[in-house]
């Protein structure tokens, strides 16, 4: 099966209809034992100092990997995204552009998914067929992530790294729920966490330095039981077709949809703070201030950039906004017993 590398989240179903083995680059560069390596790879073949590791890392995977043909999309991720594609032509690359719409518009959704498929040499029916053979594996991590929020058992870096892989399922679906299923059983045996551990939200785009922040956490006795945008790689919102599943999608619309579903998942799963991450020369870091004005929590917003691990100043910030988390709701407790 032909490799084609993806820049975000896409409709891998199409592209694995056409015969395709889908490859995420974010996730085949933050997994590699070096990332500085291939930062260091893209900067020395040209890329600013002041543009996104992210970007850089997609750059250098393609290149180190081999991988000829990669699918970028131009509207509803990365801005750099457009230029990263114009410098894969250069290379030599066979690049395949996707726009997300501007809007949830299932329609509109529906004429992006059909001009895909015929690119790609396929048809939206065999891709149908394709997202009903990944429905039990996507229910599985909708398992896995109750696991984390409301049985206590799973912890949080386990629920990012899932439902960020899901994006491509590693590149084989039938291992991953393997994998998984294993997981899920031996989870099932584990003691709950603490019921006193602080409850928190992340939302933004994955960290940078994943493990070491979600472990960190939970180190200071609190944790994770929702990851946003993570979430959302692994298409939670049951659906009826793939043009609903991808409009369904929040990560390429409007803030407005992505806060609609952030505050109906504070209140499910009894939020006490939010931690935003933003990565360095991103447009998204903009929403900040939105989500501060809409969100009535306490928020840390945290920005990474070529920070692989947690510098000492970022795990000061963090200690200094759990202690404000615990503050906040001791006093809440005290009015409500007044």
């Amino acid at each position: 099966m032909k490799k084609i590398g993806i820049t975000t989240t896409v409709p891998i179903e199409i592209l694995m209809s056409a015969g395709y083995q889908p490859v995420d680059l974010n996730n085949i560069f933050i997994s590699d034992p070096n990332p500085e390596r291939l930062v260091n790879i893209a900067e020395k073949d040209g890329f600013p100092l002041n543009c996104c590791t992210w970007i850089k890392g997609i750059y250098s995977v393609c290149k180190n990997q081999n991988i000829n043909e990669v699918l970028c999309v131009t509207t509803g991720d990365c801005s750099n995204t457009v230029m990263l594609m114009e410098v894969f032509k250069l290379k030599g690359l066979k690049v395949i552009p996707f726009a997300f719409p501007d809007k949830q518009d299932t329609v509109v959704m529906q004429k992006a998914l059909d001009s895909l498929a015929q690119t790609m040499d396929t048809t939206v029916d065999k891709a149908e067929d394709i997202r009903k053979l990944l429905l039990p594996v996507r229910e599985k991590v909708r398992r896995l992530d109750e696991m984390t929020w409301k049985d206590n058992i799973v912890s949080g870096y386990e629920n990012h790294i899932w439902q960020v892989c899901a994006s491509d399922f590693n590149g084989d679906y039938v291992k991953y729920q393997q994998d998984l299923e294993i997981l899920l059983k031996q989870s099932s045996q584990r003691r709950p966490f603490p019921s006193d551990w602080l409850r928190l939200g992340y939302i933004g785009v994955p960290p940078v330095f994943a493990r070491d922040f979600y472990e960190y956490l939970e180190k200071n006795q609190a944790r994770v039981v929702f990851n946003e945008i993570q979430r959302q790689f692994a298409m939670p919102e049951p659906c009826n077709s793939l043009a609903e599943q991808y409009t369904k999608y929040t990560y390429p619309y409007s803030i407005c949809n992505r806060l609609e579903d952030i505050q109906e998942q504070i209140k499910k799963r009894h939020i006490d703070g939010i931690i935003h991450y933003v990565q360095a020369f991103c447009h998204r870091g903009i929403g900040d201030i939105i989500f501060r004005s809409a969100i009535n929590l306490p928020i840390l917003t945290i920005e990474g950039n070529q920070d692989f691990y947690l510098t000492q100043h970022m795990r000061t910030r963090i200690e200094a906004f759990l202690d404000m988390v615990r503050h906040n709701i001791s006093s809440r407790t005290i009015l409500c017993g007044q």
